[in-house]
């Protein structure tokens, strides 16, 4: 094995793969360090290269950690050990004279540091070392690729991605999204919504798992964040900051209720978000596959707040009856518009305010005030 050429190729394998050249150096010094003690070493010894890719100059050393007394197991330690009865030992370690020194016997480090002990340089290997050396090489590239792909998407957890149907496997949807294929499982995708090989679309990084054969990210189209996403990418005004997206409620495939505000003066949150002649809210409607989606105007009143909420009816007055609890009147000729269908822009605007909204038409009675007048009875 000619270390020069090693390097040289190991080199090329980091540009195709797209992984740094200090991690390429590691994986080479990590190999070349199992080929000579596959070649010249004893079982049990930690040997360590440095490897100097421009000379080819490598220098190897057997890598010993120094202990004292209070840094090594007991013999009852380790039955208990043996037996499951303990399972945390802190630093404590197991002494092996291939890997360990007492500090007593050194004066070279301090208990915990590592000292080295130089071996012989060796420029050539056998075809076994050799072969072990390519083993360590295509095991830890693959495993770099791993971890770099999962520190890549682990980052953009909480994230838009926009990626292509794959394919469909069962009640999950493969999509495409760069490196890997990310998974839109059944509980995540917008009811009623058709997804069909080869179609884009923009999916919330929900969460990132790392496995052994790679990461797992998990998409969703339905969490409600991912509306508010969407909005950041549409509108520079809420990426930037002027806007600020203060609540979001969302039955996903149906409606949303978007709550937003500004403390700059002359800016109409509604209007920035909504664009002009909804051409901004329109887009997301688009990628929502025909979403409803209703802009309303935060307030930290909260009458105001419950009354935005729930717009597109016009409320005539709201009216705190208890501890997070309100009525809100309508016209007889609105009622139906504030309740929405199955109770949807009630349901709503409960949850994008915290409040639980009774409604009732002008000289009605609210259910929830009766259901107070029964209490106190």
């Amino acid at each position: 094995m000619d270390l020069k050429s090693f390097a040289s190729a190991m080199s090329q394998i980091a540009a195709e793969k797209e992984i740094p050249e200090d991690k390429i150096l590691d994986i080479v010094e990590q190999a070349i360090a199992t080929a000579y003690k596959k070649e010249y070493g004893e079982k049990g010894d930690l040997i360590k290269a440095d490897f100097n890719p421009e000379t080819g100059e490598v220098k190897f050393w057997k890598a010993k950690k120094v202990v004292d007394e209070e840094m090594i197991l007991s013999d009852e330690e380790l039955e208990k050990l043996k037996k499951g009865e303990i399972s945390d030992v802190g630093d404590k370690v197991r002494f092996n004279p291939k890997r360990h020194i007492m500090a007593k016997d050194t004066d070279e480090g301090e208990p915990g540091d590592e000292i080295k002990e130089p071996l012989e340089s060796k420029e050539h290997f056998g075809r076994i070392a050799a072969q072990t050396a390519k083993q360590v090489v295509l095991q830890k590239v693959k495993e770099t690729e791993r971890d770099l792909t999962y520190e890549e998407y682990k980052e953009k957890e909480g994230e838009v991605i926009s990626g292509v149907v794959q394919r469909v496997e069962g009640r999950k949807i493969l999509v495409d999204i760069g490196k890997v294929l990310g998974v839109l499982t059944k509980e995540e995708q917008i009811p009623g919504e058709y997804y069909k090989s080869g179609q884009r679309y923009k999916m919330y990084v929900l969460k990132v798992e790392k496995n052994p054969k790679g990461p797992t990210v998990y998409l969703s189209r339905a969490f409600p964040k991912l509306v508010s996403r969407l909005f950041e990418l549409e509108v520079p005004e809420i990426s930037t900051g002027t806007v600020e997206i203060k609540a979001i409620a969302r039955e996903a495939g149906s409606r949303s209720k978007v709550a937003v505000y500004s403390d700059e003066e002359g800016v109409d949150p509604v209007g920035t978000a909504v664009g002009q002649r909804g051409t901004r809210v329109g887009a997301i409607i688009s990628e929502l596959d025909g979403e409803k989606i209703d802009i309303i105007e935060w307030s930290e009143d909260e009458k105001e707040l419950i009354g935005n909420a729930l717009s597109p009816a016009n409320v005539h007055q709201v009216e705190i009856i208890g501890e997070n609890k309100a009525v809100a009147t309508v016209s007889e000729d609105e009622l139906s518009l504030a309740i929405g269908k199955d109770g949807q822009n009630v349901r709503l605007a409960a949850n994008l305010t915290g409040w639980k909204i009774d409604v009732k038409a002008l000289g009605e009675e609210s259910s929830e005030k009766e259901d107070s007048e029964e209490e106190d009875e």
